[in-house]
């Protein structure tokens, strides 16, 4: 409790010195966290993408329909399939009318054939995994086609890779560049304080006694520090997502939950470093 008090009284000692830290803490995790909302958009749209991948196989013409019932229902049993759905020659018709209404007139009845589309679940829509689905499904006589944009999906999955690494190599950099900042902001704080230390440990301070306050103080710090940046950032996205006209997704609780404590350690550890430093030159 004394160490809590402590760390509340350097506050209200110097409110100005208090202002800049969590200022300079909110601003760098800010800058990651606005790279964070921009990576977890790009996911989630590539994620609504990915949903869209499909395998479509048409059925020739004449096949009974008990044949078609019972491979849709083989298919359905495959571990990477979602779903599978019959389209008969006239839904296949309506659709393509629907889709392509500028052609609604050019097609004609019986053109297009009955198909199988097969949805697959996600974890089983790369590349690989897609043309394993694809040839089982070419292995049934009746089907006289498989389609499936495999250059689309190869596209796909390549760039979902790139924006993998592409986000974890930013991520790393942008938290390095947060944690130096706020290293230093820390470290101006306890050398603002160094006659303090000086003389608690003329006094007989243990060095346990006098980190304790600055620990406590760092991680109150980085936490209100990542709260500023939490609302920043909050307002940053109903700003870009007004202007852009585009629905854009935010973090959800246990992210910003994540955000807080990131904050906490980063005030924590920087104060840890900045007091230990000092400590072994008094």
């Amino acid at each position: 409790m004394l160490a809590i008090r402590t760390a509340l009284t350097a506050f209200r000692r110097a409110p100005l010195l208090s202002a800049l830290s969590i200022t300079t803490i909110a601003f760098s995790l800010f800058a990651f966290g606005l790279f964070g909302l921009v990576a977890l958009n790009i996911k989630n749209a590539l994620q609504k993408v990915e949903e869209r991948v499909e395998v479509r196989g048409f059925i020739a013409d004449s096949t009974p329909i008990e044949t078609i019932t019972a491979a849709s229902d083989e298919i359905s049993k495959y571990p990477e399939v979602l779903n599978v759905e019959l389209v008969t020659q006239a839904q296949a018709l309506e659709r393509a009318r629907t889709e392509l209404p500028e052609f609604k007139d050019v097609f004609e009845s019986e053109v297009l054939p009955a198909s199988l589309d097969v949805k697959l679940k996600p974890g089983a829509r790369d590349p690989a995994t897609v043309k394993q689905v694809v040839d089982k499904i070419r292995a049934f006589d009746f089907v006289d086609d498989v389609r499936y944009g495999e250059e689309w999906i190869s596209q796909l999955y390549k760039l979902r890779n790139i924006a993998g690494v592409a986000g974890v190599a930013l991520g790393l950099a942008f938290a390095a560049v947060a944690v130096i900042i706020i290293g230093a902001t820390i470290r101006m704080a306890v050398l603002s304080r160094s006659r303090e230390i000086s003389i608690m440990r003329l006094v007989g301070a243990t060095d346990g006694f006098i980190r304790r306050p600055f620990l406590i103080e760092g991680s109150i710090t980085g936490v209100l520090g990542g709260v500023l940046a939490l609302v920043l950032t909050y307002v940053a996205m109903r700003v870009l997502g007004q202007y852009l006209h585009f629905e854009t997704a935010f973090f959800d609780r246990r992210i910003g939950t994540l955000g807080l404590l990131f904050g906490a350690a980063m005030g924590f550890l920087g104060s840890a470093v900045s007091v230990g430093r000092h400590l072994r030159k008094v």
